[in-house]
């Protein structure tokens, strides 16, 4: 049995929130995992899921099939916990704990293959060449202004900024 794997060192995040967004892909086909990851909201899943393409792309290198893939162990350790202080009244202070995290990722083949549920649609990054351009409006006179002069420009923007609290 081929294994492929790869290990996020140093992940600046608590382990046990780590372990949130680990536990539901555990056990998962790699892609099934992939689209879980896209679409959860924790803050971890972003880390995990680039670490769990660099799994995957290791082991379509080492000739594993794609559609046959799936976790088979995936582990939270802790890593080092910078100690820091806030200070406090009366000269005191208060620890804080800033802890981080190791994640191991271990995609094994399986016997048969996945049925896929998902279609994974990556986004294409942009090309520096094509950026966009603020969009424009017509202003009252006619000419073209960008929105951010439009704001200075508005007679009763002056008005708005300094109102008086007197009941205006």
């Amino acid at each position: 049995m081929t294994t492929a794997s790869a290990q996020l060192n140093y992940l600046r995040m608590a382990p046990r929130k780590v372990r949130l967004v680990v536990d539901v892909i555990r056990g998962m086909s790699a892609f099934e995992a992939e689209a879980q990851l896209m679409m959860m909201k924790k803050r971890a899943a972003p880390a995990i899921l680039k670490l769990l393409r660099s799994v995957i792309s290791s082991a379509k290198a080492q000739n594993m099939v794609g559609a046959k893939l799936k976790v088979a162990t995936i582990r939270v350790d802790q890593g080092p916990t910078l100690k820091r202080s806030l200070p406090r009244a009366k000269g005191m202070a208060t620890p804080i704990h800033k802890k981080s995290s190791h994640v191991t990722i271990i995609l094994s083949e399986a016997e048969k293959d996945f049925t896929q549920r998902f279609t994974v649609i990556r986004a294409k990054k942009a090309d520096a060449s094509k950026r966009e351009v603020k969009p424009k409006v017509a202003g009252a006179k006619g000419k073209i202004i960008t929105k951010d002069k439009k704001r200075a420009e508005d007679p009763g923007f002056m008005r708005r900024v300094f109102r008086r609290k007197t009941g205006e």
